[in-house]
């Protein structure tokens, strides 16, 4: 049985929260645990350009992130973890990519309408303002990441669904035009893992500022669960368990643990002393975490050291098969006259299922990437019609009501008359 390919990146701008590690580190590391998968783990250093401007941040949070990694212990044997920058392939792929990908499609992206939105609310002349080309770009490299290791699940939160439907398009079009040579990924959402509450109720975010740092020291955490959002219920006072303390508490405890600290807010568990014990689990299940994330923090060349290995186990399949996709989009050697000799032996070979519902698929995007802009011209010119017709509406009924208004004052000054001429006869 064929082995399916997993592969998570994580952006690097900030510093690991309770967050990232349930909605993506934890399950990235039970999925290399099983033989099932192969994985790919990534620090997305390239991705972080986009929207940080902030060098030290940037260099700061991947030590961060690679030491949490490493700190809660994933196995390096088993899932090939990485730094973007360090396999030059992705790169390289992006522009191949880029050079199949219509404009269309990344007018499309959400994050590119959303700062042209921003701008037109701002009242912007220029939409375009202070968007670069990495943003606008973004979805492409988020593509190459994916495709250069042909991975079958990316787990994603539901913000990201669109971008690996992007690299689905993106990769049909390069296999309809060039060669089949990338497989089609899918989405994988969690909708529990998407959830996870921060200090305020909302999801944990950086943009909220209401994270808890995964590896804060003992006395940080207990500040930090104790400023977390409650209600006025009195101790006693029976409380709705579906709160921010039980949803972080389920998250690490057992399910009988979990049923027993249920059962606790129904039955009137002071806030105060929920807070001390959520603070007294937490900090008990991440002191050894903790411990052997400072131990690497504090040497950083062992880090350092796993990345360089895990680049050159990612480079073992991202160099030559950047080789397959050059040749098969014609940069090759000069005396390289493969091509035409491999198309006349594919024409006397059958060709394998795999590759027939590739080519399929392939020429299905295509098609649908040449459809949407012409069906998104169909609705802009209904709507315009629309808006028309309304228009036409709203017209007609003022020249109504200037009618009647006109008739009215007629009829008016005519009885006016009238009564004047039967008082002078």
């Amino acid at each position: 049985m064929t082995k399916k390919t997993v592969l998570t990146g994580i952006t690097t701008t900030g510093t690991p929260h309770i967050g990232n590690y349930l909605g993506a580190i934890k399950p990235a590391i039970d999925a290399s645990e099983n033989p099932a998968f192969n994985s790919y783990f990534f620090l997305a250093d390239f991705h972080a350009l986009i929207k940080c401007q902030e060098p030290e941040r940037v260099a700061r949070s991947t030590r961060e992130i690679a030491a949490t990694w490493l700190a809660l212990g994933l196995d390096t044997d088993k899932a090939t973890f990485y730094r973007q920058t360090d396999i030059p392939e992705i790169t390289e792929l992006t522009w191949i990519l880029t050079c199949q990908t219509s404009k269309g499609l990344m007018n499309r992206a959400h994050a590119y309408k959303a700062a042209v939105d921003a701008n037109r609310d701002a009242g912007k002349e220029d939409l375009d303002d202070g968007i670069t080309m990495g943003l606008f770009n973004y979805p492409i490299l988020m593509a190459a990441d994916i495709l250069m290791f042909n991975a079958d699940i990316i787990p994603v939160g539901k913000d990201q669904i669109q971008h690996i439907e992007m690299a689905r398009d993106i990769a049909g079009r390069f296999n309809h035009n060039f060669e089949s040579l990338f497989t089609l990924p899918e989405a994988q959402v969690d909708e529990e893992t998407q959830l996870i509450p921060g200090l305020d109720g909302r999801k944990m975010s950086k943009s909220y500022n209401n994270t808890i740092p995964l590896f804060s020291s003992s006395d940080d955490l207990r500040k930090l669960i104790n400023q977390i959002v409650t209600d006025t219920r009195e101790p006693g006072e029976p409380k709705d368990p579906d709160n921010t303390l039980m949803h972080l508490y389920r998250c690490f405890a057992t399910e009988a643990e979990s049923e027993a600290m249920r059962q606790r807010f129904v039955e009137g568990i002071g806030w105060g002393d929920a807070k001390k014990e959520l603070f007294e689990y937490l900090d008990a299940q991440l002191s050894a975490p903790r411990a052997r994330y400072n131990e690497l923090m504090n040497d950083l060349g062992e880090v350092e050291a796993v990345l360089h290995k895990g680049a050159e186990r990612a480079r073992e399949y991202s160099a030559p098969f950047l080789d397959k996709v050059r040749h098969a989009v014609g940069i090759r050697s000069l005396t390289d006259t493969s091509s035409a000799q491999k198309k006349a032996e594919v024409k006397d070979k059958e060709k394998s299922a795999e590759e027939i519902a590739r080519a399929e698929e392939g020429r299905r995007r295509a098609i649908l990437m040449q459809i949407r802009p012409l069906l998104e011209r169909v609705e802009q010119a209904e709507d315009k019609a629309e808006a028309a017709k309304a228009l036409v509406a709203e017209k007609t009924a003022e020249v109504e009501t200037l009618k009647k208004k006109a008739r009215q004052k007629a009829q008016n000054e005519l009885d006016l008359l009238t009564e004047e001429l039967s008082a002078l006869l």
